[in-house]
């Protein structure tokens, strides 16, 4: 078997936005759950816990704020598998707590958290 490939710079970038999310989330008292939670229906960054509930997490960097910078990204298409994975990780759980869906929005050096962009 070949050995892995290094991750792109794109890939590379996508981390460091979500090491300083799951920084910041922490910070404000939320614990990890997961991290990048993929199933079939799609992917989520990062799944928290703050206090009984559930908080799934979408981060989302950008360079520049141009095309409506990081939050402007989530396009109906992604809130709909952000939806889905959400619904598939929550099978596990015979009484689902509480959740909500936040948002971490990157824009060059900024980062804004935006709490319960959408509802399940």
């Amino acid at each position: 078997m070949p050995p892995p490939r290094p991750p792109t710079e794109q890939q590379r970038l996508g981390r460091l936005g979500e090491d300083r999310a799951l920084a910041h989330l922490t910070g404000q008292g939320l614990t990890l759950v997961e991290r990048n939670f993929l199933c079939k229906v799609g992917e989520i960054d990062l799944i928290m816990q703050q206090g009984g509930g559930l908080v799934f997490v979408e981060v989302r960097r950008r360079a520049a704020a141009g095309f409506g910078g990081a939050a402007a990204s989530v396009t109906p298409a992604k809130r709909r598998r952000l939806i889905n994975a959400a619904q598939y990780y929550l099978l596990r759980h015979p009484d689902p707590p509480p959740c909500r869906f936040d948002l971490v929005a990157i824009d060059d050096e900024t980062l804004s958290w935006i709490q319960n962009i959408l509802e399940l």
